[in-house]
């Protein structure tokens, strides 16, 4: 088999850094669900899933189906019902003695803290749920982490990335992260503009948790990979904000040439549009840059030069990753009803299919554990390693937080994927020694 990636050399703006990925042959020896080898989707509907009952495997599903937030619930419904769906028509899972189905639950949390511990607890003591997955916000996901430790249930977080959710006082043995957290994501893009001639950064994120700790990350991946890249501006702004336009005033009068943001939906949907709309056209770096109902509002021309950084990207070039964007694709073009026809969920992107990739490889974790017991599932994720679409993830023992490569990429217009949004260009890799978080120094299991 071809390698993955033999060397890969950034574009003029970030040459000089070279990365070299492991061949496909020595992936291939890795356990795992095959993600290459996906079920015939065509009778899938994400709005009527198809298997309910005691004997299931069941995934509680903690996130916000109504509400300001009710956004995020529409897409990871989307993705845990897709995972399950192709699960089931490959047999189920063999634990406990028999073949399985895999459920998914669904839990509304509004989006509100005070509703996450409801809604999680239901799960557990009345719909018997064996896992918990979720949730937007690291404030929710921080709640989610309580209740799992209190009734011992494994919980798989794909989308929170505060780093403190897996430090000395937050961490619980019953939580894993499948995706990047705050200083991964920071480093990356630090190290993306280390070689560009950008200089100046307005950070402009959410102001709790997570928007916090992304910025103290970015500003020190600066300061060791561009020690002369200027902070002209720093603002944090509420959750579910509707007007943005005083922060957007305050950056355009800052002479910065790159708007650094986390935001996440609806808010980043929202910043985007309104900074077009208020004539700032300056390129956001961003881990949601690929929101198409942003890219489409704002019209195509309007999106070239935004950055989008993430430890997924259909870009890769995989088979596997390859087969799960066509298979996802012709899919969508059967139909799918509301709301799932848009054009939004065209391709798996980001979010899509990192929390679909993470979903798997829980699920492959409990085939190999052979049960939906918490502590023989714990024991056999430490240290875990699988094969997904884009590359190994590695979950750490100590704390629970998965290594990978990350991925890096400017939006280009036109281009193959969305006729009226600007999309990805060819990814950059940001090699997993570059962007590793730090084992939590207050962590002493991480000190043993």
């Amino acid at each position: 088999m071809k390698k993955l990636f033999t060397k890969i050399f950034f574009s003029l703006t970030v040459f000089g850094f070279c990365i070299s990925i492991a061949s496909l042959p020595a992936l291939a020896k890795l356990p795992g669900i095959d993600p290459s080898k996906i079920s015939d989707m065509s009778d899938f509907d994400p709005n009527k899933p198809t298997y309910s009952g005691d004997d299931t495997i069941k995934i509680g599903l903690v996130e916000a189906f109504s509400g300001p937030a009710a956004i995020n619930g529409q897409y990871y419904r989307l993705t845990t019902h897709w995972v399950a769906h192709d699960i089931n028509k490959r047999g189920g899972i063999y634990v406990d003695g028999k073949m399985r189905k895999v459920e998914v639950v669904l839990g509304n949390s509004m989006g509100k803290p005070s509703m996450v511990k409801k809604a999680a607890e239901r799960l557990i003591l009345r719909d018997k749920v064996d896992f918990l997955w979720g949730t937007a916000g690291s404030h929710n996901t921080k709640i989610l982490q309580q209740v799992s430790k209190k009734y011992k249930k494994v919980f798989m977080n794909p989308m929170s990335l505060s780093d403190s959710l897996h430090d000395g006082k937050n961490f619980s043995r019953y939580t894993f992260r499948t995706t990047l957290n705050t200083t991964m994501l920071g480093r990356a893009m630090a190290y993306f503009y280390a070689k560009r001639p950008e200089t100046r950064f307005y950070i402009l994120n959410q102001d709790y948790g997570f928007g916090h700790a992304l910025a103290g990350t970015f500003k020190a991946g600066l300061k060791e990979f561009k020690p002369n890249a200027e902070i002209v501006g720093e603002n944090f702004h509420p959750l579910f904000l509707k007007d943005f336009a005083p922060f957007i005033t305050k950056v355009k009068a800052s002479n910065a040439q790159v708007i650094f943001t986390g935001d996440w939906d609806p808010d980043g949907a929202n910043l985007i549009r309104q900074a077009r709309g208020l004539g700032l056209n300056l390129p956001f770096a961003h881990i949601y840059a690929d929101s198409y109902t942003t890219g489409r509002a704002i019209g195509g021309p309007a999106g070239a030069g935004n950055v989008n950084a993430n430890d997924y990207m259909i870009t890769v070039d995989t088979p596997a990753q390859k087969k799960f964007n066509e298979i996802w694709n012709k899919r969508w073009k059967q139909g799918y009803d509301k709301p799932y026809g848009r054009p939004t969920y065209t391709w798996p992107s980001t979010i899509f299919g990192r929390t679909s990739e993470a979903t798997y490889w829980m699920l492959d974790v409990v085939r190999r554990a052979g049960t939906t017991d918490a502590d023989k599932v714990i024991k056999t994720w430490e240290g875990d390693k699988w094969v997904g679409f884009s590359g190994v993830m590695e979950m750490r023992a100590c704390d629970h937080q998965v290594i990978r490569d990350m991925f890096v990429t400017e939006f280009i217009f036109p281009n193959k994927w969305f006729k009226d949004s600007a999309a990805y260009g060819d990814p950059v890799v940001m090699p997993r020694n570059i962007a590793v978080s730090p084992v939590p120094k207050d962590l002493k299991r991480c000190n043993r």
